[in-house]
C-alpha cells in the first residue's frame, strides 16, 4: 500500500506491478489487505483474550487478516476509485520466489477471539491516501 500511495503523491514516479500471468482472475498476485483499524481492533481482542477467564494458556497463536485475497490489479482499481486518483503503473516481469495467492485463514479468530475484519477495501485505499496526504503536507 505504501508503494501505490507513494506513486500517487509523487514521491515514486511509477508504481510496478510484478507479473500479469498468475492463474488468477486479472493475472497479477492476489494478497490480503488489512485496514490498520481492523489490524489494532484485532490486537485490542487479543490481549483481552489474554487475560480472561477463557484462556488457559500464556499464549496463543491467530491468522489475523480480511480472510479474502485481493488481486494487485483490484487494490490500484479501489484506490483510483475510492480516491479519484489515477496512478501510473506498468506491469513488469515477476519477481523471483512470489507466491500467487496467500490470504489469511481467520476463522479461528472469528471464533475465539469474536472478531472479524470490517473494513471494506476502498475503505481501506482511501485511509491509506489520506494517511499519505497528511504526512507529506
Amino acid at each position: 500500500m505504501p508503494y501505490i500511495t507513494q506513486t500517487a503523491i509523487g514521491i515514486r514516479e511509477c508504481l510496478s506491478v510484478f507479473g500479469n500471468d498468475y492463474n488468477t482472475p486479472d493475472g497479477t498476485p492476489i494478497r490480503d489487505y488489512i485496514n490498520v483499524v481492523d489490524l489494532a481492533k484485532a490486537h485490542v481482542a487479543a490481549v483481552k483474550y489474554l487475560y480472561s477467564d477463557k484462556n488457559d494458556k500464556q499464549f496463543d497463536f491467530f491468522n489475523i487478516g480480511t480472510g479474502k485475497g485481493s488481486t494487485v490489479l483490484e487494490v490500484i482499481d479501489s484506490f483510483e476509485r475510492s480516491t479519484g486518483v489515477k496512478l501510473n503503473y506498468k506491469i513488469v516481469g515477476r519477481r523471483a520466489g512470489d507466491i500467487e495467492k496467500v490470504w489469511a485463514d481467520t476463522a479461528k479468530a472469528n471464533k475465539i477471539l469474536g472478531w472479524k475484519a470490517e473494513k471494506t477495501l476502498d475503505e481501506t485505499t482511501l485511509s491509506a491516501w489520506e494517511w499519505e496526504k497528511a504526512i507529506n503536507n
